[in-house]
C-alpha cells in the first residue's frame, strides 16, 4: 500500500531554503518519519539533488548511538558538507540528543544548510517547541491519514466499507497494513499504553496514573460534549470516589493536548462575536485510537462522525470552534425566554468562515428543522453547511444552505469551498 502525502509533501518543499528550521510535529506514529525521510528524500532526488547532499539521521537506530551526543552529530553533519551547495539534513528523533536545541541553532546561519527535523516524544512533540529555536522555527503538523489520503491508497475498498473501517479504527498508517480486526485492536490498546500514556507519566512523572487513565477514558466516552475541568471534578468525586482537584484535571487535560492526542475546541457566540471560555469540547486526534480507550464498545456513529469532521477541517489548516446562537422567543405562555443554539463548527481560514452542522441522519422533517434552526438565525452572508452521513445529493436550498453526504465532504479537498 503506497500512501501520497501530497499537501504535506508540497508544504515542505515550499518551505524549502527559508532560513528557518522546519519542524516536523504531530502525535506519534502517525507518519511524520516517512513524509521526510522517503516522500521528501524521494522528492528532492526527482529534482535532480545528488544524494550526498541528503544528509539522513536517523538516532533512534542504535548503530547512530554516538550521533545522541551533541558534538558528535555537529561533527558527523560537519564532515558530510562537501561544498558551497545546499545540504539538506533530516534528523529523525532529534530529541535523542541531549541539548539538541543548541545543534540545531548552530545551523541557522548556514547558508548551504537546510535542516528538518522529527520527534516523537511528548516533550519533543510539546507546542512550544519552537520557541526553543529563538523564533527561527517553522512547525508542519502532521495528521493521521486523512480518510481520502486512504481511499487513494486502497481504490478497490468500495467507499461505504472504508468508511466503517475508518470511524471505528482510525487513520495511523500501520493500522492501514493490517488486514484482521483483531491486529488492529491489539496495536491501538498497546500502542495508547505503552507508548502515548508511557511517554506523558515519564516526562512529568505522574503517580496516581490510575486518575490519569480515568479521565482519558471520560473523555472518550463524552466526545464532542461540553465539559471542563469542574465538571469532571464533580464527577470524579460522585461516581468515582475519587478525590482529585480539578486543577489536576485541567494539568492531565493540558498535558494530552501537548501530545496531541485530543484537541479542545472553543465556544463562540456568533452574535456577540466573543469567546466563551468555558465549557468547552475535546475531540480526539485519531479515531482508533479513542476507541480501543473504550474497547471498542461506545463505537457511536454520530460522535465518530462529528469528530471525523472536526479532525478533517483541521487538517484542512482551518481554526474550527463551536457556536452559540442566542435567540430572543416566546414560550406557549407567552413570555419572553432565551434559547442557546448550537452550531457544531464555526471555521475561519484567512478571511473565509464556514458554519457547518454534523447530521448523521435526517429521517424527516422534524429532524431536518431541528439541524438547520441554528443556521437560519445566522444574519451575515458566511456559508452555511449541513454535512449528512448517508449518501445525499449535493444541493444547495431556498435559504442558501448548502447540503453535501459525508464522503462528498471528505472526499473532495474544496468541498465547503
Amino acid at each position: 500500500m503506497e500512501v501520497k502525502r501530497d499537501a504535506l509533501l508540497n508544504r515542505l518543499m515550499h518551505l524549502r531554503h527559508n532560513g528557518m528550521i522546519k519542524v516536523v510535529t504531530g502525535m506519534r506514529r502517525c507518519g511524520k518519519s516517512y513524509l521526510l525521510f522517503n516522500l521528501f528524500s524521494a522528492a528532492l532526488k526527482k529534482e535532480g539533488i545528488d544524494e550526498r547532499h541528503i544528509i539522513q539521521v536517523n538516532l533512534e537506530d542504535r548503530r547512530n548511538k554516538s550521533l545522541r551526543d551533541p558534538d558528535n552529530l555537529l561533527k558527523y553533519i560537519d564532515s558530510l558538507l562537501q561544498d558551497d551547495k545546499m545540504h539538506y539534513v533530516l534528523l529523525d528523533e532529534v530529541q535523542l540528543v541531549s541539548e539538541f536545541e543548541d545543534v540545531l541553532n548552530s545551523y541557522l546561519h548556514v547558508k548551504n544548510v537546510d535542516v528538518y527535523v522529527t520527534g516523537s516524544n511528548a516533550r519533543f512533540l510539546s507546542k512550544d517547541v519552537i520557541t526553543e529555536f529563538r523564533g527561527r522555527g517553522i512547525e508542519v503538523r502532521v495528521h493521521p491519514l486523512s480518510f481520502r489520503e486512504i481511499r487513494e491508497a486502497k481504490p478497490e475498498i468500495p467507499k461505504e466499507k472504508l468508511w466503517i473501517e475508518y470511524m471505528t479504527y482510525g487513520g495511523l498508517p500501520q493500522v492501514q497494513t493490517m488486514t484482521s480486526d483483531k491486529e488492529r485492536v491489539d496495536y491501538l490498546k498497546n500502542l495508547f499504553k505503552h507508548t502515548y500514556l508511557r511517554d506523558i507519566k515519564e516526562r512529568h512523572n505522574i503517580q496516581l496514573d490510575g486518575d490519569m487513565e480515568e479521565l482519558i477514558d471520560t473523555l472518550a466516552s463524552t466526545v464532542g460534549g461540553l465539559t471542563n475541568p469542574r465538571k469532571l471534578a464533580d464527577t470524579f468525586r460522585s461516581v468515582k470516589k475519587s478525590t482529585i482537584s480539578q486543577d489536576t484535571i485541567k494539568l492531565y487535560i493540558d498535558l494530552l493536548q501537548d501530545a496531541f492526542i485530543i484537541e479542545r475546541a472553543l465556544r463562540y457566540d456568533i452574535k456577540g462575536k466573543r469567546y466563551i471560555d468555558t465549557p468547552s469540547k475535546f475531540y480526539f486526534e485519531d479515531l482508533g485510537l479513542r476507541n480501543a480507550l473504550l474497547n471498542f464498545r461506545q463505537i457511536e456513529k454520530t460522535h465518530l462522525m462529528e469528530n471525523a469532521i472536526y479532525n478533517e477541517l483541521r487538517a484542512r489548516g482551518m481554526s474550527v470552534d463551536v457556536g452559540e446562537v442566542i435567540w430572543n422567543t416566546k414560550d406557549k405562555d407567552g413570555r419572553n425566554i432565551r434559547k442557546t443554539l448550537e452550531v457544531d463548527f464555526v471555521c475561519n481560514e484567512g478571511y473565509k468562515r464556514f458554519y457547518i452542522q454534523s447530521a448523521f441522519s435526517i429521517p424527516d422533517h422534524e429532524k431536518r428543522e431541528q439541524e438547520l434552526q441554528s443556521l437560519r438565525r445566522i444574519d451575515d452572508s458566511f456559508q452555511k453547511i449541513v454535512i449528512v452521513g448517508e449518501h445525499s445529493a449535493r444541493y444547495q436550498n431556498e435559504e442558501g444552505i448548502l447540503f453535501m453526504d459525508i464522503y462528498d465532504f471528505l472526499l473532495r479537498d474544496e468541498s465547503v469551498k
